[in-house]
C-alpha cells in the first residue's frame, strides 16, 4: 500500500479535549491545556510521521463557541477555515457529557464541508455505563453522518491506536508535506507564550479564564547554551494584575518556574526566563494587541 498523507483538522465545541488529543497523538505537548472553556486560541499544526505508512498533519483549532469580542470573532474564524482546508475532519465530543446543542452544530458545519469526517468520542475513561457509549455512536453516525465513531481516551491513550488507523485510512496517497523530524509549525516563542499562559489558567482559571495574553518580548541564546527570554502578560485590569503576581511575587514565580520546565524540556536547554504583568483595558478587542499575540 503507498504511504497516506493529508491535513486533519480537529474540530468541536469548546473543552472537549481537541489540544490534549492532539498532543497525545503527535507525542509532544505543543497544545497549551486547561480545563477551561477556549484554551486554544489560533491554529497549531502537530506533524505524525509514521515511517512506511505516511504521514498526519493534525490541525487543532480554537473551540467553537458563541463569539462576542474581536479575539472569540477570530478564533471561530479560524476553526472554519481548518475545517475548509482538512482532506479528514476529526469532530470530537465529551463523551462523559453526551451529544449537546453545539455538538450538533458543529456536525452541521462539518456536513456542509463536504469532507471525509469521523465522530471521536472522547474521554471515554469517565464514561459508566460504557453502553452510553452506544448511543453516542448512533447519533454521530445515523443522525449527523459521519463516517465512523471512534471512542478514545486522550488521557490515558486509549483508542488512539486505532483513531490514527481510521485517519489514514480516509487520508489520500501523497507525499510527507514536512520532514520526518518536524512535529509542529509553530515557532519557539510561540510555544514558550503558550506555556507561560496555560500555567495561569491553571492557577487562576476563576479570577482570570480569558483575561489573560502573553507575548515574548526577547529571546536571546548565549554562547553558554543558555536561553534568555522576556515575556509580558497583559491583564485587562489592575485587580488581574494583582492576581496574576500574587502576594510578594509568590504567584507569578510559581508560573515562571513551571513554564520555564516545559520550555527547558522542548529545548533541551537551560532557560532563564522573566515574566513581568502589563495592564491593558479591552485587549482582546485591540488589533494591535491581538496582532502582538499572532491572533489575527
Amino acid at each position: 500500500m503507498s504511504a497516506k498523507a493529508g491535513h486533519v483538522a480537529i474540530a468541536g465545541w469548546t473543552n472537549v479535549g481537541k489540544s490534549t488529543l492532539l498532543n497525545r497523538l503527535v507525542g509532544e505537548k505543543i497544545a497549551a491545556v486547561a480545563d477551561v472553556p477556549q484554551t486554544t486560541r489560533h491554529r497549531i499544526l502537530g506533524v505524525l510521521s509514521l515511517p512506511s505508512r505516511g504521514q498526519i498533519v493534525f490541525i487543532d483549532t480554537p473551540g467553537f463557541h458563541h463569539a462576542r469580542e474581536r479575539l472569540n470573532r477570530a478564533m471561530v474564524g479560524a476553526a472554519r477555515g481548518a475545517l475548509a482546508d482538512a482532506d479528514v475532519i476529526l469532530l470530537v465530543v465529551d463523551a462523559e457529557k453526551g451529544a449537546g446543542r453545539g455538538d450538533a452544530e458543529v456536525a452541521k458545519l462539518v456536513a456542509e464541508t463536504g469532507v471525509p469526517a469521523l465522530a471521536v468520542l472522547n474521554k471515554v475513561d469517565r464514561v459508566h455505563p460504557k453502553s452510553r457509549l452506544l448511543d453516542l455512536m448512533t447519533i454521530a453516525v445515523d443522525r449527523w453522518g459521519f463516517a465512523e465513531a471512534v471512542p478514545v481516551s486522550a488521557t490515558t491513550g486509549s483508542g488512539c491506536d486505532v483513531l490514527i488507523d481510521r485517519v489514514l485510512h480516509h487520508l489520500p496517497e501523497g507525499e510527507p508535506p514536512f520532514p520526518d523530524d518536524m512535529f509542529t509549525d509553530q515557532p519557539m516563542r510561540s510555544l514558550a507564550a503558550e506555556w507561560v499562559r496555560e500555567k495561569i489558567l491553571h492557577r487562576m482559571r476563576e479570577e482570570i479564564p480569558h483575561a489573560a495574553g502573553v507575548v515574548v518580548d526577547r529571546w536571546a541564546e548565549r554562547a553558554d547554551g543558555i536561553v534568555e527570554i522576556d515575556a509580558t502578560i497583559f491583564v485587562e485590569r489592575d485587580s488581574q494584575k494583582g492576581i496574576v503576581i500574587g502576594k510578594g511575587g509568590g504567584i507569578l514565580k510559581e508560573v515562571g518556574t513551571e513554564a520555564r520546565a516545559d520550555i527547558e524540556h522542548l529545548l533541551g536547554h537551560k532557560v532563564f526566563l522573566t515574566l513581568r504583568v502589563e495592564v491593558r483595558p479591552d485587549w482582546r478587542n485591540d488589533p494591535r494587541v491581538l496582532g502582538e499575540l499572532g491572533i489575527v
